[in-house]
């Protein structure tokens, strides 16, 4: 079987997730990646086929999206044709995490496909949202990787095709601990912008993962990373607590480790809002502003005791196996 899997590279957590599904698929037959995107800063130990610029985020400096860096960065007609060329009949199986350019090249091509990834959690009305929904955000959630079949993964089991979250086996066979540090994970921050509030908590030690840090050092009570699995993975599994933003991948490995959460979704980011919403419902303290006094915030998060709520792993062989055999049957 020839299997053709896209990949959304807006951010790691997309590829984390087709990294551990990988040598799942391999039984299942030979694997062509696609990838469509450039924000991602992981390294890529996956057979990369087929690559587009794609949509791509950009960020402000502190915490929201740059939607004019964003909009200029698109190139509408270059994407139709990427679309055109994809070769997707060669494929017996057509698997598409969140890629626009797969979902419109299977409308232009009539190939079957099948949306698997976070997003495809949104097609159910019962998955949460914000009290406030945003009508493009709903838009967007619903047509920009649309597909005949989906299979969500999310939090919890809010609908009948929604199953939970892939974990990483290096955080399902780990034995976490707490060594107290604090693990930061805020793509959408510039330095400049926490360096303070962390600073101003000098009793409070933190492991700060950051994309523009190319090697490991410490100032003071921070320790900047540079983006490195391995190290986050050491990290996250040995602290105390993790702030993050509203993503999905990251929240769901805290939680399956019972690790201590502080979200910040990005602003109008509606996805994170959408996710914000799943982990207050869940108990978890969320923050949609960071202001002067974040360095309070942060105290009070950690004095706060409440126990986090606990979440399964995905059985990745039960859903593969469930996705090839609804797929050739809708085919």
């Amino acid at each position: 079987m020839k299997i053709f899997y896209a990949i959304q590279a807006t951010g790691n957590g997309h590829i984390s997730r087709a990294m551990q599904l990988y040598p799942y698929l391999l039984k299942f037959g030979e694997v062509d990646f696609f990838m469509s995107g450039s924000n991602a800063s992981l390294a890529i130990d996956l057979p990369v086929k087929f690559k587009s610029s794609g949509c791509s985020l950009f960020y402000s400096k502190c915490g929201g999206l740059d939607y004019w860096n964003i909009t200029k960065k698109i190139k509408p007609i270059q994407m139709y044709k990427e679309a055109k060329s994809l070769p997707l009949k060669n494929y017996d199986v057509v698997i598409n995490d969140f890629d626009s350019i797969t979902s419109l090249a299977c409308k232009l091509q009539k190939v079957h496909s099948v949306q698997l990834g976070h997003q495809a959690s949104f097609v159910s009305k019962q998955t949460p949202r914000p009290d406030k929904k945003s009508v493009m955000g709903e838009m967007i959630l619903k047509h920009y990787a649309s597909a005949p079949k989906n299979i969500g993964l999310h939090f919890e089991k809010y609908d009948s095709f929604i199953v939970p979250p892939i974990i990483k086996n290096e955080i399902q066979q780990a034995e976490p601990t707490n060594l107290g540090h604090i693990t930061v994970y805020l793509p959408s921050f510039d330095q400049t912008c926490l360096e303070k509030a962390f600073s101003n908590l000098p009793d409070q030690e933190f492991h700060w993962f950051l994309s523009e840090v190319k090697f490991k050092h410490t100032i003071g009570n921070i320790t900047y990373y540079p983006v490195n699995q391995i190290n986050f993975n050491e990290s996250l599994i040995s602290c105390h607590g993790i702030i993050t933003g509203g993503g999905f991948e990251t929240p769901a490995e805290a939680l399956y480790l019972k690790k201590k959460i502080l979200s910040i979704p990005i602003l109008n980011h509606y996805e994170q809002e959408c996710n914000a919403a799943a982990l207050k419902k869940m108990g978890v303290p969320v923050v949609y502003e960071v202001g002067d006094n974040f360095e309070l915030i942060i105290e009070n998060w950690l004095n706060n005791n409440n126990s986090m709520p606990l979440i399964q792993a995905n059985n990745i062989n039960e859903t593969l196996q469930y996705l090839f055999e609804t797929y050739h049957q809708t085919t």
